[in-house]
């Protein structure tokens, strides 16, 4: 019997399917998932996010966030989740360094510390899309 992921982000859900097993960046290392796991709530990580269905294995780049495990469901909740094949290193490189920029101006101008988080989480989740791209894929 199949696992279901789901990775929803406030943009809407970024992926869903049946896969046979998933593995997790969690807080505390990396988590492989297979039917019939236990019921679980951790934390995400940055990361990736490996799901493999029929020997086929498709890498996915998350944010932070939480995951639910629950009667073969794999609900995951991220600030932000792109598959890996769909990533442009030139376009999340310029977004990176504006994040950057534009994270510098505002801790120098005392800006909001909601603003400063949001441009940190732009930054980390550019960085993060960088790294797992150039892992293996």
């Amino acid at each position: 019997m199949p696992l279901t992921l789901e990775i929803v982000t406030p943009e809407g859900k970024a992926y869903t399917g049946e896969v046979d097993d998933v593995v997790l960046p969690t807080a505390n290392g990396e988590v492989d998932i297979l039917p019939g796991h236990q019921p679980m709530l951790t934390i995400i990580e940055p990361g990736e996010i490996q799901a493999t269905t029929g020997g086929s294995r498709e890498y996915l780049a998350v944010d932070k966030g939480f995951a639910r495990i629950q009667n073969d469901v794999v609900s995951v909740l991220s600030d932000g989740a792109i598959n890996v094949q769909e990533i442009d290193l030139n376009f999340v490189e310029d977004a990176r360094a504006r994040a950057e920029d534009a994270l510098a101006k505002a801790r120098a101008e005392g800006h909001d510390p909601a603003m400063i988080e949001q441009l940190e989480s732009v930054a980390r989740f550019a960085m993060t899309q960088l790294l797992v791209k150039s892992k293996k894929h």
